[in-house]
């Protein structure tokens, strides 16, 4: 777990074991002179027409030498042979490729202690309140999130990115074989309606992560371009979060949505002072390269 030394919030030393058993991935490991320097792994996805690339890494001596690009260029050139039939490959990233680029999303990081989460909460609500609002948000059972999911309208309708849902970094198109991936993340869903949403927004399960010695994560995903809605599912799976989960100590939130919601989601969580924002809004893109 060492490989992910001095990476900022990073889920691979918490989800590696998970890999190890989930169906349809594939992890590659790089050696030199017998010492493990890299890692790459990817998921077959899209009824077995994508691979969603995840996790590459570079152990902390080997960084700046070229090995992430030997690496990825060999896994494309070996996912073929394994996967005849694959079409394209599809990863998220910080990094910036215009070539490659399908779409765009905004992370809005926050982070405070478990004391203050209480108090941050009614802090929201009050401000909902304040202006009046009522969500209208409902929980979908799995009945109701297949319904969702599969409908051909979806996608425009709430504005999915490159027509996916995206789970942290699994970009996933809206077909049957992939509800079941979803499902393996045990997500928390919220939708305006459950016939013809036109917003939807759903929490995975927080995990730790290495920051200032150790942290909780909770990764919120807003689709949709309401804001008052957003503002609203932000409460509510904050809410159901603090419910269901032991939220200990350091924890970090991060909400990944539209760029157009970006100025009125960090007006809405500003003066708070026991969750503040970590960092700058980040960039989230989502590349996909097409197969010959």
């Amino acid at each position: 777990m060492s490989i992910s030394k001095h990476i900022h919030n990073d889920y691979l030393p918490h989800f590696y074991h998970d890999w190890m058993k989930e169906p349809g991935r594939t992890v590659l490991l790089a050696r030199r002179e017998g010492k493990l320097v890299a890692l790459q792994s990817w998921l077959i996805a899209d009824e077995g027409a994508t691979a969603v690339f995840e996790g590459l890494r570079v152990c902390p001596t080997e960084r700046g030498r070229g090995i992430s690009w030997a690496v990825h260029r060999f896994a494309h050139s070996y996912i073929q042979q394994l996967h005849p039939t694959i079409k394209k490959a599809r990863a998220t990233t910080k990094l910036k490729n215009m070539k490659n680029l399908v779409a765009r999303r905004a992370i809005l990081c926050l982070v405070g202690q478990e004391e203050s989460l209480d108090d941050l909460i009614s802090h929201l609500k009050q401000k909902i309140r304040f202006s009046g609002f009522t969500s209208g948000l409902i929980p979908l059972n799995e009945t109701q999130l297949k319904k969702v999911l599969l409908d051909p309208k979806l996608p425009s309708r709430v504005q999915l990115p490159g027509g996916s849902i995206i789970q942290t970094s699994q970009p996933l198109q809206l077909m049957e074989g992939n509800l079941e991936i979803l499902k393996r993340w045990n997500l928390t869903w919220l939708a305006d309606n459950e016939e013809d949403p036109v917003f939807l927004s759903f929490y995975a399960p927080s995990y730790p992560v290495p920051y200032n010695g150790r942290a909780t994560l909770l990764n919120i995903n807003i689709f949709g371009t309401d804001y008052m809605m957003a503002q609203g599912a932000l409460v509510s799976l904050l809410e159901a979060a603090r419910s269901k989960e032991e939220l200990k100590g350091t924890i970090i939130f991060r909400v990944h949505m539209p760029w157009s919601l970006v100025e009125t989601l960090q007006a809405f969580c500003d003066g708070h002072q026991g969750f503040t924002r970590c960092g700058e809004v980040l960039e989230q893109v989502l590349l996909e390269m097409k197969y010959a």
